[in-house]
């Protein structure tokens, strides 16, 4: 990825925050900058726009809304219906209503992943410990 460098006039107090924060997550302060950024400014233009809301806006959740936020939403009840779907579709056509459900499931599971890794993203950026993948909750 190319980079660019932006001069930017900063407050000094909010300067040393950022050199605290480097410090404490041991990254250097552009990196901060940058993964603040990143947080704060709509995700990706594929996203609908209150999903790149509601991204957006958790920089703001507090470290405990945070924690929650990486619960998956996605039900076990939904899995077991998407799959089912997913096996109709390997033998026939799905019907309109079909098609309509396993597309709202998909965009449910996205969501779901979506929520997740903005929560991790963000409580990493604040110096909060990341499980490994391995050690992450199961998606269902």
């Amino acid at each position: 990825m190319t980079t660019r460098m932006v001069p930017v006039m900063i407050p000094e107090p909010l300067y040393r925050r950022l050199e605290r924060t480097s410090a404490k997550i041991r990254r250097p302060v552009n990196d901060v900058v940058a993964s603040t950024l990143a947080a704060m400014l709509p995700p990706s233009p594929d996203l609908s726009d209150d999903l790149a809301d509601e991204l957006s806006g958790m920089i703001w959740f507090s470290d405990e809304k945070l924690y929650s936020a990486t619960q998956p939403t996605f039900t076990p009840t939904m899995q077991a219906r998407l799959a089912t779907l997913n096996e109709i579709s390997d033998e026939r056509p799905l019907t309109p209503n079909e098609e309509k459900e396993q597309m709202r499931l998909l965009a449910q599971y996205e969501r779901s992943i979506l929520r997740r890794a903005q929560a991790y993203a963000i409580l990493a950026q604040r110096g909060h410990p990341i499980p490994n993948y391995n050690d992450l909750p199961p998606i269902l």
